[in-house]
């Protein structure tokens, strides 16, 4: 294995050692509260697009002048592979595809649901209003919220993958290889792309520099239908097994590049750890719905954003539940929660 040729003090000397690797970023706009997302592309044989944009004009002339700038064209790319489902990052998929004639490469989990992208998000949203009323958002509420959901449908995309992806499996350039690790918690197919020669990690939305990925309560991809899954547990596991790479840059969905990973991954264990506290203080003996917490921790936020902070609060809930702090019944037809 080799490490980076120096020590890397900042986000420049990142992306500065990705360039002597052969990737570039190529931040792109979207129409979501994150801001830009990170593209990558790989000088190499297959030469190589990680992850696409949303589904817009300005997203797809901002992608070509940025290809220009390194003497290249859509048409030029070979192979196209996806980090994970959200739209941000999969939305100019079917038209890139189309254009270039390059083969996708995504987990292979994540094949069927972008076999019908409308589809797969019709039964997202559908799985979104069961949670979100079973665990105390108002129907009224959760309707609105459903309608804006479907307005950005939009911005995704179907696509044909044509390289399923394993995980644990390489997937082989001519000038590195990439080991795909599965990292499930942000959402369902987070998927991570090591290079261990180089010590450098193509990570997607699995862990961001200045902010904490949200471990969304997603619709599971592929098995019988199970209880609702515990997204922030999932993630924390997937942290720790991220942890015992020995990276020396991590390259995120959003933002900077990452240079010290595992104390940033510490950080955000323990930051989950004292929300759990944070949230078992307002149960104080009362049973509460997620969304009654939610409420009290960001007011009309919790509103607003409804879906995100449910999944947070449901998510601290779930270490509490696991620490055997807290535990969870029905009333009414609500799931509340409270202190054991």
């Amino acid at each position: 294995m080799t490490a980076p040729d120096r020590p890397a003090t900042g986000a420049q000397d990142g992306l500065a050692l990705a360039q002597r690797a052969g990737i570039h970023r190529i931040a792109l706009p979207t129409p979501f509260l994150v801001g830009r997302v990170n593209c990558y592309l790989i000088e190499d044989d297959p030469l190589t697009l990680i992850d696409t944009g949303p589904n817009s004009g300005k997203t797809l002339d901002d992608l070509e002048r940025a290809l220009a700038r390194h003497d290249r064209r859509i048409e030029d790319l070979e192979l196209i592979v996806l980090t994970h489902q959200h739209m941000d990052h999969l939305g100019l998929l079917e038209i890139l595809a189309r254009r270039s004639g390059a083969e996708v490469a995504a987990l292979d989990l994540l094949a069927p649901y972008l076999a019908d992208f409308s589809r797969s998000a019709i039964a997202d949203d559908d799985f979104a209003q069961a949670i979100m009323r079973r665990h105390g958002v108002p129907a009224d509420l959760a309707t609105v919220l459903g309608s804006l959901a479907a307005a950005f449908r939009a911005f995704g995309s179907s696509g044909r993958v044509t390289l399923p992806l394993g995980d644990g499996e390489t997937l082989q350039l001519r000038d590195r290889t990439l080991r795909i690790f599965r990292r499930p918690g942000h959402s369902p197919s987070d998927t991570i792309f090591w290079d261990e020669e180089r010590a450098m990690l193509i990570a997607g939305d699995h862990l961001l520099a200045r902010i904490s990925s949200n471990p969304l309560v997603s619709r599971p991809l592929a098995g019988p239908q199970q209880p609702r899954p515990r997204a922030l547990l999932q993630y924390m596991n997937s942290l720790r097994a991220t942890r015992e790479l020995p990276a020396g840059l991590i390259l995120p969905g959003h933002g900077d590049p990452i240079l010290e990973h595992a104390e940033l991954i510490d950080e955000r264990l323990r930051m989950h750890r004292r929300r759990a506290v944070r949230v078992l203080r307002i149960l104080d003996g009362h049973p509460l719905s997620a969304y009654e917490i939610a409420l009290q921790m960001w007011g009309n936020v919790a509103v607003t954003q409804a879906y995100l902070t449910l999944s947070e609060v449901l998510g601290h809930l779930d270490l509490l539940v696991q620490m055997g702090q807290a535990a969870e019944r029905e009333a009414d037809g609500i799931s509340v929660f409270e202190p054991v």
